[in-house]
């Protein structure tokens, strides 16, 4: 298993892995396993699984943990997988991440449950869910009020990360949210605030701006994972203006796949035609793709790797 664990320097591309199923809604391992190569073949720095993407909400506790165990014994430590496990009740999310963690993850992934938007109430949960699993398992902190709900200031995430050692990472999708990244990357890694690793999401969308603004790489499930992982590389680099052509050949279907609820399904639609997955199937409640929007989907595709083909040949 694994030795590797999630910590306050991570960095690179870590993809929000689908679940995938079969035309009768039940999880199809063998897919499963082609997804896994599909994100190593295209060089993912780790995996982020039971995530919103994932449709974890609609798994069963036993699901949970037979995808879960799948994966990490799949991969067995060549790739650190964290693993989502938030939840209303505390003893759950304790119980899935003691089973995760023993099962070789690289860490765990947790957001604020819904509820007002109080300083000391997301103050005193994490408290207590650092308190259930234990100060030896890292925690990222999953920022992403559009869903949850739950607004959350820089200063209460720096204050997480001052108070918990375990609180080593943030998953950002606030938005408008990068003044947020640059917030926590300059007053984090100082005198009396440890450092914090920052991965984006919200599709990748904004990623190019997030990394000049400090982030450290992505944390997203866009169907072309070798778009995040070059651009996250070229910046890193220092060739700023080639991640951005590369990111812009990209950007018409990347923000298909952004749109609410829909996108889901477009996502595992391309995963499908790309050969990660054998269905799209997206459980219920979730939306069912037409034929306009397969058409969609083949016109965006075909544009997608003329562009990029295009781009390779200017280089």
């Amino acid at each position: 298993m694994a030795e590797t664990r999630i910590g306050r320097d991570t960095k690179g591309v870590y993809i929000i892995a689908a679940t995938p199923f079969a035309d009768d809604g039940s999880i199809d391992f063998r897919s499963v396993d082609s997804m896994v190569d599909f994100y190593l073949e295209h060089g993912v720095n780790g995996m982020t699984i039971l995530g919103m993407m994932g449709e974890a909400n609609k798994l069963t506790e036993d699901e949970s943990r037979r995808f879960a165990s799948h994966i990490l014994r799949r991969l067995k430590g060549s790739l650190p997988v964290i693993v989502g496990v938030s939840g209303a009740g505390i003893d759950n999310l304790r119980d899935l991440a003691g089973f995760a963690m023993g099962e070789g993850a690289a860490g765990i992934m947790v957001a604020p449950t819904p509820g007002p938007a109080v300083e000391d109430r997301i103050l005193g949960y994490f408290a207590q869910v650092c308190d259930a699993v234990g100060p030896d398992v890292p925690i990222c902190f999953q920022d992403f009020p559009q869903v949850t709900g739950v607004p959350v200031s820089s200063n209460t995430i720096l204050s997480l990360t001052r108070n918990h050692p375990q609180i080593v990472m943030l998953k950002h999708e606030d938005s408008p949210g990068l003044a947020k990244v640059e917030t926590v990357r300059t007053k984090s890694g100082t005198a009396d605030t440890p450092r914090m690793s920052i991965l984006c999401g919200n599709g990748g969308l904004y990623l190019p701006l997030e990394l000049a603004r400090g982030a450290d790489g992505a944390m997203t499930g866009f169907a072309y994972p070798e778009m995040l992982v070059q651009v996250v590389n070229r910046h890193a680099a220092g060739d700023v203006d080639g991640a951005e052509a590369l990111f812009d050949a990209y950007l018409p279907i990347l923000r298909y796949e952004q749109q609410l609820v829909f996108g889901l399904a477009a996502r595992k639609e391309i995963l499908r035609r790309r050969g990660a997955i054998a269905s799209a199937f997206v459980r219920r409640p979730g939306p069912r793709l037409s034929p306009a929007d397969h058409r969609d989907i083949d016109r965006l595709m075909r544009r997608t790797e003329d562009y990029v083909r295009r781009l390779g040949n200017a280089a």
